[in-house]
This record gives C-alpha cells, sequence and structure tokens, in this order.
C-alpha cells in the first residue's frame, strides 16, 4: 500500500466547475483573488462600489459567462441580497464567498479627534459588511458544502500609530473567523488572510493604473525579498476555497513576506 498520494489527486484547475463571490473584487487584491479563481477554472461574480472598474474587469478578463460584475455596497442589506440573488439567478449555485471589500486606508488621524461617524464608517464596511455577505449567503453555501474567507490583515497583530477603527475591524474579521467556523462547520469551512504589504498600483482600473514605486530597502525588509502582489492572496485564496483544504477551518493565514516574524530594532 503506498503512503504518497497519487498525481491524480492534486488538481490543476481546484476551482472547476465552482462560483466564487468577491466583494471589492474589482481592484487590488479582490481582483487578484478573482484572476486566481478564475485561472483555477472557477466563476466569479464581483460586487464592487466602482462600476468603472467592475465593467473594465469583464472587458478585459474576455472569459465569457464566466465572470460578472454587480454594483455592490456592503454597508446596505439591501444591496447585499440583491448581490445574493444575482448570484443564485445567474449561476443557480454559491460554492464560496471572499469577505474583501472595506476601506483601505488604515491612517484615521488622532483618536482623540476621530468622530463617531467616521468609526462607524469602518466598522459598517469592513466588519459589517462580512457578516452580511456572509448571512446572507450562508443557505446557498451549506447546500454547496462550500466555503468563506475573510481578507483581514497583519494590522489584526501589530500596529503603526493612528490606525484604531482600522485594526478593530481586522482584528473583528479574525474573530469572526473562528466564531463562523464553529458555528457553519461542517457543511461550511470559514478562515481568514491576513496580508502584510501588497502592491496594488498595477491592479487598479486602467485610468488609475501605474507601475508600483518600489526602493530595493522596501523588497530587502521582507524575508521573501520582495513586496507582495495580490496574485500572492488570490493564490491563498484558492487553496483555502478548494477541497485541498477540506480538513482547514477557523484559522487564519499570514501572507506577509515574512515580516510578522522579522524582529527590527531600527
Amino acid at each position: 500500500m503506498t503512503l504518497t498520494p497519487a498525481i491524480a489527486d492534486f488538481d490543476a484547475q481546484p476551482m472547476r466547475d465552482r462560483v466564487v463571490l468577491i466583494s471589492g473584487g474589482a481592484q487590488g487584491i479582490g481582483r487578484g483573488i478573482a484572476q486566481s479563481v478564475l485561472g483555477a477554472g472557477g466563476s466569479v461574480l464581483i460586487g464592487d462600489l466602482d462600476t468603472e472598474a467592475g465593467r473594465a474587469c469583464i472587458d478585459e478578463w474576455k472569459v465569457g459567462q464566466r465572470a460578472v460584475f454587480r454594483r455592490l455596497d456592503v454597508s446596505s442589506e439591501s444591496s447585499v441580497q440583491g448581490w445574493i440573488q444575482a448570484a443564485l439567478k445567474t449561476f443557480g449555485r454559491i460554492d464560496g464567498l471572499v469577505n474583501n471589500a472595506g476601506i483601505a486606508n488604515p491612517d484615521i488621524g488622532n483618536l482623540v479627534e476621530l468622530t463617531l461617524a467616521r468609526w462607524n464608517e469602518y466598522l459598517a464596511t469592513n466588519l459589517t459588511g462580512a457578516f452580511l455577505c456572509s448571512k446572507h449567503a450562508l443557505s446557498s453555501l451549506q447546500e454547496s458544502h462550500g466555503a468563506i474567507v475573510h481578507i483581514a490583515s497583519t494590522r489584526a497583530l501589530q500596529s503603526e500609530p493612528h490606525t484604531e477603527a482600522y485594526a478593530a475591524t481586522k482584528g473583528g474579521l479574525v474573530a469572526l473567523t473562528h466564531a463562523m467556523a464553529v458555528s457553519a462547520g461542517p457543511a461550511v469551512r470559514v478562515n481568514a488572510i491576513l496580508p502584510g504589504w501588497i502592491a496594488t498600483d498595477d491592479w487598479r482600473k486602467p485610468a488609475s493604473r501605474r507601475a508600483p514605486k518600489l526602493s530595493k530597502q522596501d523588497h530587502a525588509q521582507h524575508p521573501a525579498g520582495r513586496v507582495g502582489t495580490p496574485k500572492d492572496i488570490g493564490d491563498m485564496a484558492v487553496y483555502l476555497l478548494s477541497a485541498q483544504a477540506g480538513f482547514i477551518t477557523g484559522q487564519h493565514f499570514v501572507v506577509d513576506g515574512g515580516m510578522t516574524v522579522k524582529m527590527q530594532y531600527a
């Protein structure tokens, strides 16, 4: 009896015939995840506030009916419900959900001057949005024995000054991950990815796209030798969404080129 898996056990297209919903999927990390899912044989419904960016994705990908865009405001329950219904109408099923939408700017200024309205804006988009999308997709994911991936941040574990609202929402996503994994299992697996420094300048809509301005020092401070790309997060998301990660749930995975394990005194 062989103790090693056969080559045939490794699927080159682990998302084949799978439908994945990606919030904030038109630019940056979300776009990288969508492209990785498509490359792995899956279909995607991307949701984003930026209609121009969403339509540009569909035009550039040229994968026919495997990619669909719908405008989405994750802080609005009616918008989320419409997005979920659009997925079911278009594809007839949901196999994966990636909660990526969020306010990307971590610097909210001095805590004493932070308004309650601004604090609540971060909560509504970064954390409540993930709750709403998960809530309304869950029954379909249970039917398909699917998976959820929350996109948190290494800022859930470490901070710079003046990032309280952002860090709190990303830390909340990590806690939401293990709570949901216990509640939704075994039918649905739930995990989180904590990206580090990911250069997204060349993963934006055409009007805003530009080459990243990164120095040798920027790359060198990463033990992996470079700053990350959206594809790095996309490849990890595909793994967690696929059957290859069938024994993994309730976990959070740091994908940061090793920065959080490097001791720095300067």
